[in-house]
């Protein structure tokens, strides 16, 4: 039985990318999934876009090729803007079954200070969600 069909992967672009990368291609490999990687560009100027947008998909397409080479269908998804919004507007607008991602771990005080993606999504998506540390391996 197939559980998920699906899988959105919220990337940070970081080493904390890893622990996610790991675990959801056992789970992708088991069920048969498609993953779609996605990260958000968040910037306050065009070069500073440009430059982010250059990087981003250099780092999402080695994710990508990895996968790929596990046998996993991989697809990435870029876009500019506000994080939590544009996240939460392809989940309501896509066919997810699961949306993974990992935390930086800053806790509750850095949560509080900076915002967590995580826990918007939590609140404003009925998609359930797999949320690892970044030491989870």
């Amino acid at each position: 039985m197939q559980i998920y069909k699906q899988i959105l992967i919220t990337m940070d672009c970081s080493p904390v990318d890893d622990a996610i990368i790991e675990h959801v291609s056992a789970l992708a490999l088991q069920n048969n999934s498609i993953v779609s990687l996605i990260h958000i560009i968040h910037s306050h100027t065009i070069e500073q876009d440009r430059a982010l947008h250059k990087d981003a998909k250099i780092f999402l397409n080695e994710k990508c090729k990895l996968l790929q080479s596990k046998g996993i269908e991989t697809h990435i998804i870029l876009k500019s803007g506000e994080p939590e919004e544009e996240i939460v507007s392809v989940i309501n607008n896509g066919e997810f079954d699961l949306v993974a991602m990992a935390t930086h771990g800053h806790g509750f005080f850095g949560d509080t200070l900076f915002g967590s993606v995580s826990r918007v999504l939590k609140h404003k998506t009925t998609v359930p969600l797999l949320i690892i540390g970044p030491q989870a391996k």
